[in-house]
């Protein structure tokens, strides 16, 4: 098995010269208030927010997770990687409404269309699973992906890049994130369409891989009471998606930096499409792995391998530093937009709540600490999830599972219902948090259970999460309706029936027949694909 040269070595230190020129060329800008610092001053482009979007959304977790669960266990999570159809409900419905109420963060629109409480509560709650899911794991996997492919010792890479990543997201702000997001982007797909390109010829060619994988493991739609049952993915990946791309403060925040609604939309429609790649690009070679392994042309130790090691056996010097590249640039990003996410939250609805009169200078400040404690509580974490690592995937999905259901129900019913008062949005986001915790810590502790929390642990997570989805709408639904009406000043342009008419013509000339006729290219590509993997077609 071929080991890093020199000229890997170059490659790569390359990148992270190429990287640090466009850091330094942002951060020579002086940052003039908390809007240029969180939100770029809301003056980016299409192009640059809908590479941002997907280099925010592919982090080494997908990279190591996607990888291992395609050699294991096939295409069943490819529901979760074709989400391009979520990423275009951000562009279509909820997009005019954010940059409508020229908000900062979203937990600050709950606060518009409820009341400050719902707006503490979200706060608290995407602070508490950023640090630790999305921080600890993509620094763990990132740290996977060095020990493997580039023989780094496991906490000296991934100090490393945390130290680097939270230096220029702490010093350029969102600007620094999205310009340096948008090389990201173009490395990592270039790389990894490299390696399973690679992988395919040495396999033989895409007919070879069916052949011995067989049709069980290319099946998105897996039978009842399989680990991934067809039905529970088809209710549940809906509903984290919803919850990731369209109202999780990382991706949306890249929407809020856009010029206007037109560059807004055109942006999630150009991360709609970057995000069909994963699949292909990551879940895929996983199955060309399996392939491999079963034909004795790779070898690995244990799943989370499966992608390091295809760059590190099948591509030649050089190109596997561009790979190596690739996989640090999935890394930073990922890690650059939760730093930056998270001190956006922290300092705009925590500290200004608490002091209102802070200046635009010291709120900067506050930003910059806010990440550097960020980066401090996610190193701490990754002791403890070490102990997760041979389900980092799984682990991940859960959490999302018990996270998203009730901040999703409270986004898309108050932008559909107006009846939805703050007592019952505040009441299904306390509720379902504390039932979707109480799912996970039952998990945690299922070998010691019996009886009726033990089934409550079984309960597979893809069935539990539409359960938890419809018990928050019915909390919401009680809550409101043993309590006043909201006041219809407060709604005014937040729900769709209070908007004014003179707003839904803006929002309807901000697109065109382009807009549309790329949307309808995306949402078929979807349907194709999950018609090729599905039983009528390969899997059949």
């Amino acid at each position: 098995m071929n080991g890093f040269q020199a000229l890997d070595w170059v490659v790569v230190a390359f990148y992270f010269a190429a990287i640090g020129g466009i850091a330094w060329w942002v951060m020579r800008k002086k940052t003039k208030d908390s809007a240029d610092y969180f939100l770029a001053s809301r003056h980016i482009g299409w192009y640059v927010i809908g590479a941002s979007i997907f280099a925010s959304n592919i982090g080494s977790e997908h990279i190591v997770g996607l990888a291992s669960t395609g050699s294991n266990s096939g295409v069943a999570l490819g529901h979760y990687e074709l989400h391009s159809w979520c990423v275009l409900l951000l562009g279509w419905v909820f997009v005019p409404f954010y940059l409508r109420s020229r908000v900062f963060t979203m937990p600050e629109f709950l606060e518009l269309r409820y009341s400050p409480q719902a707006r503490w509560v979200l706060s608290v709650v995407s602070l508490f699973a950023y640090i630790l899911t999305k921080v600890s794991v993509t620094v763990y996997a990132g740290a996977v992906v060095f020990e493997t492919l580039m023989g780094i010792e496991f906490w000296t890479g991934a100090l490393l890049v945390v130290v680097v990543t939270g230096v220029y997201t702490a010093l350029g702000g969102l600007r620094a994130v999205v310009y340096t997001d948008t090389m990201h982007s173009a490395v990592l797909l270039i790389g990894s369409l490299t390696v399973a390109g690679v992988g395919l010829m040495k396999i033989g060619g895409w007919g070879k891989v069916v052949s011995i994988v067989g049709p069980e493991h290319l099946n998105m739609f897996p039978p009842l009471d399989s680990e991934f049952p067809w039905a529970g993915l088809l209710l549940a990946s809906p509903i984290v998606g919803i919850w990731y791309w369209c109202t999780d403060q990382c991706i949306v925040q890249k929407t809020l930096a856009a010029k206007d609604e037109t560059n807004a939309r055109r942006g999630a429609i150009w991360a709609a499409y970057l995000k069909l790649f994963p699949f292909f690009i990551f879940l895929i070679p996983g199955i060309i792995a399996g392939a491999l392994r079963q034909t004795g042309q790779l070898e690995f130790e244990v799943a989370d391998q499966v992608f390091p090691t295809m760059v590190k056996s099948l591509l030649p010097v050089g190109i596997r530093g561009l790979v190596a590249g690739g996989l640090l640039a999935a890394l930073m990003s990922s890690l650059a937009a939760v730093f930056n996410g998270c001190s956006t939250l922290f300092t705009m609805d925590i500290y200004k709540k608490l002091r209102p009169d802070a200046s635009e200078l010291t709120l900067v400040r506050v930003g910059r600490i806010a990440t550097v404690v960020v980066v401090g509580l996610g190193i701490l974490w990754i002791p403890i999830l070490r102990g997760f690592s041979s389900s980092l995937y799984q682990y991940l999905q859960n959490v999302q599972a018990y996270i998203a259901p009730p901040i999703t129900a409270v986004f898309l019913m108050g932008l559909f219902w107006k009846r939805i008062n703050g007592t019952g949005a505040l009441a299904a986001l306390v509720g379902g948090f504390v039932l979707g915790m109480s799912k996970l810590t039952v998990e945690v502790f299922e070998d010691s259970l019996s009886g009726i929390l033990l089934d409550y642990a079984e309960i597979n997570f893809l069935y539990f999460a539409p359960l938890l989805f419809l018990a928050s709408v019915a909390i919401m639904v009680v809550g409101s309706f043993f309590t006043g009406k909201p006041d219809e000043n407060q709604l005014e342009g937040l729900t769709y029936s209070t908007t004014m008419a003179e707003d839904k013509k803006k929002s309807r000339e901000s697109w065109d027949n382009k807009d549309v006729f790329h949307t309808a290219v995306i949402l078929a590509i979807i349907v194709l694909v999950m018609i090729y993997f599905s039983p009528l077609g390969v899997a059949g």
